[in-house]
């Protein structure tokens, strides 16, 4: 059974009981805002929108040659598909578009001109199990200027999914050699 918690000036009387001290203690410190996203385009019934919400400024890394300033910073994006897959590569192909969002004027970027899946056709070792991959839209790697300030929208096509990662400059600027 609980007790009663006393201070020096106030007697509690609320019992307070060791699972809801714990529920406390786990509890997120602040609420996180919600994404307002009114000024952004509804997906069509053929999309799926993605948002990505960048955390911020990061701690610094471990590797000290990495810049810390996120105007260094990129984001790519990556838009593949998860499939079941042999011993095959597999590839398809597709493109990235920017447009401005009218009255925000901030990016948006939609998948489009999206290809079928092809492969190769090697004949895979006998009793070799497929296995579900990701693979991602075969072209140059997308990539957007790091903003936390603001949200990172893409519309894809439904089969689609989108993934991102990170991309740090280093600190070190390297001079060129003129010819």
């Amino acid at each position: 059974m609980a007790r009663p918690l006393r201070s020096r000036s106030v007697a509690l009387t609320a019992a307070i009981s060791l699972p809801s001290l714990l529920a406390l203690a786990v509890a997120p410190a602040r609420a996180i805002p919600r994404l307002d996203l009114t000024p952004y385009p509804k997906p069509t019934a053929a999309q799926t929108r993605w948002v990505i919400q960048l955390p911020g400024v990061l701690p610094p890394g471990a590797d000290p040659r990495l810049s810390p300033n996120p105007s260094d910073w990129r984001v790519q994006l990556i838009a593949g598909r998860e499939v079941e897959a042999d011993c095959n590569q597999r590839a398809f192909r597709g493109r990235f578009r920017a447009s401005k969002v009218k009255g925000l004027g901030v990016s948006v970027y939609t998948v489009s001109d999206v290809g079928p899946m092809v492969s190769t056709l090697m004949a895979c070792p006998p009793g070799q199990a497929t296995r579900k991959v990701f693979i991602p839209m075969g072209s140059k790697p997308f990539v957007v200027p790091y903003d936390a300030s603001r949200p990172i929208v893409v519309y894809t096509p439904k089969d689609l999914q989108l993934r991102w990662r990170l991309w740090k400059a280093e600190k070190v600027q390297q001079p060129a050699q003129a010819l």
